[in-house]
């Protein structure tokens, strides 16, 4: 989008505000993990520079993980409008009753991992090894973690209109967002 995505103004408010919105009363703490911290001080969450910066989603992912107070984390991207309360509830739900390492919903174009939650004490040295071994892609640990796909069926329960993983890259996606929003609010 040639623009910080989370800053754009989605329904009279930047993006990342939204989101907040969204999460904020499923969960016991909420901040925002940047490499440009002072650019969301109007935000009433911490915010956190990231501890490795330029190193892209993994970079933001272990600095989530690191700053967390909390044994179950959720991390959510800054560009999902639709970013989906009721699935990270039942997400939370299935990690602690189960013994995985994380839970990563799963859409037919594959996982999810930043609508997702992590066991915190897991899988920080995990994603810590990935980026000292040179690696950028979020799942480049995957394969040394116990973890649980949450099926395309079992999101589709929580997250009947496929929406929750839809993300905005394009000002044409972010107009066609806004619209869909617009009619899921007026019902």
């Amino acid at each position: 989008m040639g623009k910080d995505k989370a800053l754009l103004p989605f329904l009279g408010k930047p993006l990342i505000q939204r989101i907040l919105e969204r999460l904020i009363p499923v969960v016991d703490e909420a901040l925002v993990t940047t490499n440009h911290p002072e650019r969301y001080s109007f935000l009433s969450v911490p915010l956190i520079a990231d501890v490795f910066p330029g190193r892209g989603a993994l970079g933001g992912l272990y600095t989530a993980l690191r700053s967390a107070r909390y044994t179950f984390v959720a991390v959510v991207a800054c560009d999902m409008p639709f970013a989906n309360p009721e699935l990270l509830e039942i997400l939370f739900q299935t990690l602690e009753e189960s013994k995985a390492d994380a839970i990563i919903p799963q859409t037919a174009s594959g996982n999810e991992p930043f609508h997702a939650v992590y066991r915190r004490e897991n899988c920080l040295p995990l994603v810590r090894q990935a980026l000292e071994d040179g690696h950028w892609r979020a799942d480049a640990w995957f394969w040394e973690a116990n973890l649980r796909f949450f099926s395309p069926q079992e999101v589709s329960i929580f997250d009947p209109l496929g929406l929750a993983f839809q993300n905005v890259n394009t000002p044409e996606e972010l107009v066609a967002a806004e619209e869909l929003a617009r009619q899921l609010e007026q019902g």
